[in-house]
């Protein structure tokens, strides 16, 4: 488990850990299912910024842009690289070779810099919503941990790898289903509980984490569809896309919903 933990920190943070001696299987299913646990300082460390930002008297959208600017730093900015890589391929056009090297080059075209965008805007403004709530910057920390569970989707038994090198290969079809939706679950219950703290409806983070699954399973569809598996950058897509997904609906505060 601590090989594990190690694998998942190394691939998915900047946090310098000693890689294991040997990957196999095994491990790989380890490090995707702790990816969470794997993040939880970096999550902790970046809502905390954004909260002491606030405090300190930053207007809240520019406190939001730290916090999304500390995941990004301490990411390496691999998710962020992956979903544009992922978009620009998927709007490619091309076959399934073209599709494969777009992703590869890492150069970013115009369809990549707008989802881009979209993300960052969005997640920027439901950092900042959620850091201006009582406890929301504890919501916003488990949200962005949550959102590593995402990663055992692309991982299930019977998802191929796109290539037959990189991370899609070290993780593809490394996690049983039954563990993927377990995993799910049990940071869907975490979440909901840290939301009812912020004064957030039980059902209000349930619809979000099932709407973040379902577009997660539908992601992971299309790129094996499209590209004959997943690949390191789909993974990154999956990260960014829940991430955004949990972030939405955990902005959504009850008075305003119960307004509307």
């Amino acid at each position: 488990m601590l090989d594990g933990l190690r694998l998942a920190t190394g691939l998915l943070t900047v946090f310098p850990v000693r890689p294991p001696a040997e990957i196999t299987p095994r491990l790989a299913r380890t490090a995707m299912l702790l990816a969470p646990v794997a993040v939880l300082p970096l999550a902790m460390l970046a809502a905390l910024a954004g909260w002491g930002a606030l405090l300190a008297g930053v207007p809240a959208l520019l406190a939001g842009v730290v916090v999304v600017a500390v995941m990004t730093l301490g990411t390496r900015a691999l998710h962020i690289d992956g979903l544009a890589d992922t978009v620009d391929a998927l709007g490619s056009g091309g076959d399934r070779e073209r599709a494969l090297a777009i992703m590869k080059t890492g150069d970013i075209g115009p369809m990549g810099v707008t989802a881009l965008v979209l993300v960052l805007l969005a997640q920027v403004a439901a950092a900042s919503a959620l850091l201006g709530r009582g406890w929301g910057w504890l919501l916003l920390a488990t949200v962005l941990v949550a959102s590593r569970a995402a990663l055992s989707f692309g991982c299930i038994t019977r998802v191929p790898a796109a290539r037959p090198s990189g991370l899609g290969a070290l993780v593809a079809g490394s996690v049983p289903v039954e563990a993927a939706v377990g995993l799910w679950v049990f940071v869907g219950a975490v979440a909901t509980l840290v939301a009812r703290l912020s004064g957030q409806p039980y059902w209000l983070p349930i619809v979000g984490l099932m709407v973040a699954a379902v577009v997660a399973v539908g992601l992971v569809q299309v790129a094996i569809k499209r590209f004959g598996g997943i690949t390191g950058d789909v993974l990154g897509a999956l990260v960014e896309v829940s991430a955004t997904v949990l972030l939405l609906f955990a902005s959504v505060s009850a008075p305003g919903l119960i307004a509307g």
